[in-house]
């Protein structure tokens, strides 16, 4: 068949749900039998998301091929349990960048470039190019930002166009709105989705579908109102109120029918989905049998979406051990060796999170610390594993001053230093060492055993390494080096003896976590939270049966 295109546009406010909608629908899609793959077109003028302020636009989500993506491209990943690449993150500087380079070598033969046709030329032929590269039966794309948006009318244009492109029948438009409740009684509003839905129909397009996020239920009166108003089917208004978990949303929109009305307008068969693991999942969530406390130590913890896909994996870890895993974040500009006790009083486990720069490392040394002395289950990732080092470097080997030199170009002991193919690299963005790399696991380890495998690929982002001339010293410490780059060259897994899990990773794990695939570090650390706080409360640790 041909390839059916699903756009996915939003409407009235940032933020409205657009990236957790567009994953819901793959999964539903996906759980009909098609093959889904999903895209995100970004209309800022950055070429990617890896050099922005995580707390403008939060985490910075890696690919297998080493992209440095929008946070989105984690949802679809967790949601639809399919490894995107670079060609599924799109941005305006990206699409100009290439209309650019075009032009200089002559490739549109003396026209004179616009913005219709050759700018969105650019952008249908990337939609196109994601979906056959993923041999989709069904790409869904959306569109970043606001309907509304100078920045966005290229790729708006674009999707209006890609209509007439490949025929009616194979393009659906949803439309993501909110419903505000105004006023004391908090009576619910339908005029700005009425007026959003305007601004789409003045661009030339005209959603099927409108997804209306709202924090209390719609009357049967709304929705034939905004069916009415915005000439959309009345069964096609979908309310999406507001849910305990993100990963309910598929299952109600699948009761609210939402993949009936996507099949019908494409005039496919398919049967009824089995969502049952979906399911589990949810009620797992909704209902553990057991809790656990970890505390994530970050830089960057006042905007919950520069960790979004750490936040998500600890909860993987819960589900996996049917336990309700409670996030406390703890900013580590905070933290002091004389506060750090209160600060992790609840603890069931730490995590130290990446980062850049020197602002709060000694907040995380401070933790690290304590949870080693206190055999706390820890673990630390990226920026955690060289502060992991730097403190068993300093409290543990006696190098006191020990150092990355990120922080301090000058220690005299840099245990973290530059990785070598970084030393003459002057730009910023795409120059890190980015993407899936091999790392071997060492016999008889924490790691190994985690994984019950001797070689895994994980998903990278950083120009710093574990400095090989201090390997010897920090092992005579305690500190083994678990894991390894299969030259042996760069040090990838760190753990310590003598305590019950402590661990930490060069890479991301959390890049590849999903709600039915957790990662198997989060699903041992989570295991050992439970462990270490049934010792607290001094009963016997819970014994969970998992797949």
């Amino acid at each position: 068949m041909s390839t059916k295109y699903i756009f996915v546009t939003g409407g009235v406010v940032s933020s409205v749900g657009k990236g957790i909608t567009t994953a819901s629908l793959g999964r539903l899609l996906k759980n009909r039998g098609f093959k889904v793959t999903v895209q995100k077109l970004d209309p800022y003028i950055n070429v990617d998301a890896g050099t922005m302020n995580p707390y403008q636009h939060g985490e910075v989500f890696v690919t297998d091929d080493g992209a440095e993506t929008d946070l989105d491209l984690g949802h679809y990943e967790r949601f639809v349990d399919e490894n995107l690449t670079r060609s599924a993150n799109i941005t305006t500087g990206r699409i100009y960048d290439s209309v650019i380079r075009k032009e200089r070598r002559g490739d549109y033969l003396g026209a004179t470039v616009q913005v219709i046709p050759h700018i969105t030329d650019e952008i249908k032929a990337r939609i196109r190019e994601n979906a056959e590269q993923a041999g989709a039966d069904i790409a869904i794309v959306e569109i970043g930002g606001t309907v509304g948006d100078i920045e966005g009318l290229p790729f708006l244009e674009a999707i209006r166009q890609f209509k007439k492109d490949v025929g009616a029948q194979n393009v659906m438009y949803v439309h993501v709105t909110l419903i505000p409740s105004v006023g004391p009684w908090g009576e619910l509003k339908t005029k700005p989705t009425q007026h959003s839905v305007i601004k789409l129909r003045e661009i030339g397009i005209q959603p099927d579908v409108l997804i209306c996020r709202t924090k209390s239920a719609m009357s049967e009166e709304m929705k034939d109102k905004i069916s009415l108003f915005c000439d959309v089917e009345r069964a096609a208004v979908i309310e999406a109120r507001d849910a305990k978990t993100i990963y309910e949303i598929p299952l109600k929109f699948e009761a609210d029918g939402l993949s009936d009305l996507v099949l019908k307008r494409f005039g496919l068969q398919n049967g009824v989905p089995d969502l049952s693991d979906w399911q589990r999942i949810v009620e797992t969530i909704k209902n553990p049998k057991h809790k656990a406390v970890v505390a994530i130590v970050g830089k960057y913890v006042g905007n919950g979406d520069a960790y979004i896909s750490l936040g998500e994996a600890v909860r993987h870890g819960g589900i996996a051990n049917d336990t309700g895993a409670e996030i406390v974040w703890v900013d580590s500009e905070d933290v002091t060796e004389e506060n750090v006790a209160e600060k992790l009083a609840a603890a069931d486990a730490v995590i130290v999170a990446g980062g850049f720069g020197a602002r709060g490392v000694e907040g995380k040394v401070a933790a690290i610390k304590y949870a080693r002395e206190n055999k706390i289950p820890f673990l630390g990732i990226c920026f955690g594993l060289h502060w992991t080092v730097v403190e068993v470097a300093r409290n543990v080997c006696g190098l006191k001053d020990a150092n990355t030199v990120e922080v301090d170009p000058n220690t005299p002991h840099p245990v973290i230093h530059l990785l070598p193919e970084q030393e003459n690299v002057q730009e910023k963005g795409a120059t890190m060492r980015l993407g899936s790399y091999p790392c071997q696991l060492i016999d008889s380890t924490l790691a190994s055993r985690l994984y019950g495998t001797d070689l895994v690929y994980e998903r990278h982002r950083h120009r710093y390494e574990v400095n090989n001339a201090y390997r010897a010293r920090l092992e005579r410490g305690g500190l083994i080096c678990s894991g390894v780059s299969p030259d042996y060259r760069l040090v990838e897994i760190v753990e310590l003896k003598d305590h019950p899990f402590f661990i930490a990773t060069q890479f991301h794990p959390e890049f590849k976590s999903r709600p039915n695939r957790p990662h198997p570090i989060f699903k041992g650390l989570i295991q050992a939270a439970l462990a270490h706080r049934a010792a607290k409360q001094n009963t016997q640790a819970p014994v969970v049966e998992t797949a």
